[in-house]
């Protein structure tokens, strides 16, 4: 059990390194749920889809994707160019305003566009792959049964909590986004952090 125990904290411990550090799709989480807009869609779709490339990768799909690198290009030039269009529309809304809370004020955004928004903020950045499949997939398949499916486990709990908590937990932050100025400066934080990233795709060697 003691070693079970390990392997379960070390793929945790990787795996919340990874996740914690700040992104397109973290972003897009914080700000729906700032908003309280399908706050459970998004944290759903984001913790499945770590969940599946986790699994995909610990069971050997790490090595295959290592032995494919035209498909990283494509996704990294599809990525690139989504999240720069992305950045633009959070500099615009930053520019317009206002973007204070109201529990009156209606949302034009849908379910549909919240998730389909996500999976490609998740799906076409190729860190999500490299981060999931290729570095936490590979080094849980050097482990061996039942330590591999342990450290895998552990992994997975840390994005499904890391998400939930983000998600959920934003409405915390309440207290300092009821003036406009707050989501003004969120949305511009958002536009950097989104062109950084495409920015960081484009010239990654």
């Amino acid at each position: 059990m003691t070693r079970a125990w390990s392997g379960f904290l070390s793929g945790a411990g990787l795996g919340a390194s990874l996740i914690v550090a700040i992104g397109a799709q973290n972003a897009f989480v914080l700000r729906q749920g700032l908003k309280r807009r399908h706050v459970g869609i998004v944290v759903a779709i984001c913790a499945a889809i770590d969940v599946t490339l986790i699994a995909l990768g610990v069971g050997g799909m790490g090595a295959l994707i290592q032995r494919a690198p035209v498909l990283l290009e494509v996704i990294r030039w599809f990525g690139a160019a989504f999240v720069f269009l992305y950045g633009v529309w959070a500099f615009l809304a930053a520019w317009r305003g206002p973007g204070h809370l109201n529990a009156s004020e209606q949302d034009s955004q849908t379910a549909l566009s919240a998730a389909t928004t996500v999976l490609a903020l998740s799906l076409l950045n190729p860190h999500v792959y490299l981060d999931t499949v290729v570095l936490l997939g590979g080094i849980g398949a050097q482990r061996r049964w039942p330590d591999n499916a342990w450290f895998a486990a552990g992994a997975m709990c840390a994005s499904i909590v890391w998400f939930t908590a983000l998600g959920y937990g934003a409405r915390l932050l309440e207290p300092w986004f009821e003036k406009d100025v707050s989501w003004r400066v969120l949305d511009m934080i958002v536009g950097c952090v989104m062109w950084w990233i495409a920015a960081s795709l484009v010239w990654v060697r």
